[in-house]
Parts: C-alpha cells; structure tokens; sequence
C-alpha cells in the first residue's frame, strides 16, 4: 500500500519492533506490587484510556457482522466511564467482517488482504460512533488512511484536542499499513495519545494459562510482567504490541467487557482483570 505521509507509521518504527522483541524477552522486568498498582490505578478522573475491541466483540451471539444491541450497550459503558472524569479513545479490529490473515491463508496477496481487513475496521469504527452519538457520547473517528467524505484522518494533535475537550475518539485502519495487527495500532495510539493504561476488553475476565473454555482448571492471573507475556508466549496481544506498550510503559488491563459495569471498575483498578505491567 502506498504510503501516507502522516499518516504510516514510521519506517524506523517497523524496523526496530523486531529488536524491541528480542530485547523484551532477553531483558529482565520488575513487577510493581499489585497494591502499588491498583492505588495508581485508583485516580480515576483524568485519566486517559485507550479500550481494544476486536471486530468479533461487536457481533455479540452473531456468527458475522454487527450487533447493533450489543454494540449499544458497549457504547453505555463508555458513557459510564467519560460520566466519572476519564477520557477514552478506542481501537476496534475487523475480523467480524473480514481477516486479513485469513485471506492470506487462503491464497490472497498479504498486502491486499490487510488493506480490506483495514477497510473493515472503518466500518466497525463508524458502527461505533453512531452508537455513541445514540448515547449521548460525542465522538470523532479518525482512519490512518485517508477518506474525508467518511471520517478524520489520523493527526495526533486533533485527537488530543478532542480527548481533552471530552470527545471520543476511535482509531480505525489500523495502522494504516499491512502486516500490523490492530493490537499493534492499539499499542502504537496509546503511546501516541499519552494513555495511561491500554485496556483489552475480552470475553474471559484476565489472562489464563490455558483456555477457560477447554480447561475448568486453567489458572487465571492476577498479574503479568511484560517479560512473562512474551517468554511465555501467553495470548494477551501479539509480541510488536506488547513490546511497544512497555517500552512506553502503558500497563495493559486484560478484562471481560460482557460483565456489565466492569470496565468503569478497571479503570479504577478494582473488579477482575489481569494487569500487565
């Protein structure tokens, strides 16, 4: 894809995510005491948080699309969390409609099939704010690649500007370049946008040892260090997004958004949840 200039992450960038892998899982991390943690955690209001969905958290008991009742009631939480003081900008994937890895699977050039996988994103984002404009939340989205009759582009200083004046923001497109996940971008927006914390919002309540789903006895974590993540190869994000948010220190909050109310908990570092850090 040709690249924006702007807009692409920056070449420097994509080279050196390798060598912050290496150097993330041949370097040793200190993991602060849980209570220091949830006490940092415990100032609420002017906080800023970056929330990551994947595409399929929008289609709720659906097998494909958009569920437009459940992304209403994600949309209610986030009201919930702006209502108390923080600020919230949002990443959503788009593997409820299209997976760019998956078209490669089965054929399709990896480039090609990340960009439509970066157009599905946009659709989810716009999914979003128009349920957030329903709730009463005013919202922008903005797209790492271009579209001006449809949303913002992506420009750093505007969707601070937004944030601060108590405006959503969802980032969609990725990071506008294939090969990166939007775990990534998540990773990347939050550094960008100062966050003090990334949230991942799942369908399990932390992180497992192994799937809650297939193991009754899979051992939930309290917390993780970065360096535990990435030695372990334990499935929170993918090893370039986890690498990015500890080298800018942003503790990663791993938590189930199906339990109603808890991501306005997490942000206050109480309820279930597993921190990275």
């Amino acid at each position: 894809m040709a690249s924006q200039s702007g807009y692409a992450l920056p070449i420097q960038m994509a080279v050196s995510l390798q060598f912050l892998l290496h150097q993330s899982i041949n370097r040793g991390t200190h993991v602060a005491d849980i209570g220091e943690e949830v006490h940092q955690l415990s100032d609420f209001n002017g906080r800023r948080v970056l929330l990551k969905l994947s595409g399929e958290a929008l289609m709720g008991d659906r097998a494909y699309g958009i569920d437009p009742i459940y992304v209403q009631r994600i949309a209610r939480e986030i009201k919930t969390v702006i209502a108390e003081g923080a600020q919230v900008c949002l990443v959503v994937g788009g593997g409820n409609i299209f997976r760019g890895v998956s078209g490669a699977a089965e054929g399709m050039d990896r480039a090609a099939a990340d960009q439509m996988g970066m157009l599905a994103t946009v659709i989810n984002a716009l999914a979003l704010k128009n349920a957030l404009d329903d709730a009463g939340v005013d919202s922008r989205v903005q797209s790492a690649i271009p579209m001006d009759n449809v949303c913002e582009p992506f420009i750093r200083n505007r969707a601070i500007r937004h944030l601060q004046k108590g405006r959503t923001v969802i980032f969609g497109a990725g990071t506008g370049n294939p090969f990166f996940t939007t775990d990534t971008a998540a990773a990347l927006r939050a550094s960008e946008m100062n966050c003090t914390m990334l949230m991942k919002g799942t369908k399990v309540d932390g992180v497992y040892d192994s799937d809650p789903a297939k193991n009754p006895s899979a051992k939930r974590f309290d917390r993780l260090s970065y360096h535990q993540v990435l030695a372990d190869d334990l499935n929170v994000m993918d090893h370039s997004a986890i690498s990015l948010a500890r080298e800018n220190k942003i503790p990663i909050a791993v938590f189930n958004l199906n339990n109603e109310g808890m991501m306005a908990k997490v942000v206050k570092g109480k309820g279930t949840f597993t921190l990275v850090s």
